[in-house]
């Protein structure tokens, strides 16, 4: 069964980015992504302990450093 939201491979129906990656992408500490999370930047939601960042509004953020 197919979900439409796969880790493996980045497909383009992927909906969240984690922390982790979020870090990788920016070039940055995980602490310093957390922050970035924290303080309302891009939506997130928290799932038990785990943080998840909407890829369209992480992405939207991230457009809008480089203008």
């Amino acid at each position: 069964m197919h979900t439409g939201n796969t880790h493996e491979g980045g497909s383009p129906d992927r909906r969240t980015y984690t922390v982790e990656e979020i870090a990788e992408i920016l070039g940055i500490g995980r602490a310093s992504a957390y922050e970035l999370a924290k303080k309302g930047y891009f939506r997130a939601v928290k799932i038990g302990t785990a943080i998840r960042i909407s890829k369209k509004s992480f992405d939207e953020w991230l457009d809008n450093q480089r203008s």
